[in-house]
């Protein structure tokens, strides 16, 4: 018969993987930092599973899905043409936001929140550039 701290050790193990392979931070991590769109349904029901046989888990796995965005679909539309993207660019190298947000508009039809206090905004360095073989305009 095994002993009692195996048994306390298995189940906190099982718990601990099935709450990493239900959240979909894990599996699109791309995803991270859409506000909306359509419920992704693979990513919904592997943290339904979480729910069925943790409660409190599954429901932080939900929550840290719908706070960063990775339980959504991404967008049938997201292309827009680097030429014009490079109009929102200042000469100082910095992104003019409104200037941006009209530039996507325009092109794709979405009014982007730009400003809203949620939106991730990443700030590469030019080694990073270099190692995708890139070289840094503005």
């Amino acid at each position: 018969m095994p002993s009692k701290t195996r048994i306390i050790g298995s189940v906190v193990a099982l718990s601990l993987v099935t709450q990493l392979t239900a959240c979909g931070t894990l599996f699109f991590p791309d995803r991270r930092g859409q506000i909306e769109g359509r419920i992704d349904p693979l990513v919904a029901g592997l943290n339904a599973v979480g729910i069925l046989f943790y409660v409190i888990p599954g429901l932080i796995a939900f929550g840290i899905d719908f706070a960063t965005g990775a339980i959504y679909l991404p967008s049938d539309q997201y292309s827009v043409a680097p030429e014009k993207l490079r109009e929102a660019l200042g000469s100082d190298g910095r992104i003019d936001h409104a200037r941006l947000k009209a530039i996507l508009q325009q092109e794709i039809g979405l009014d982007l929140p730009l400003d809203d206090p949620r939106l991730i905004q990443h700030s590469g360095s030019i080694e990073q550039l270099a190692a995708y073989g890139l070289r840094a305009e503005a």
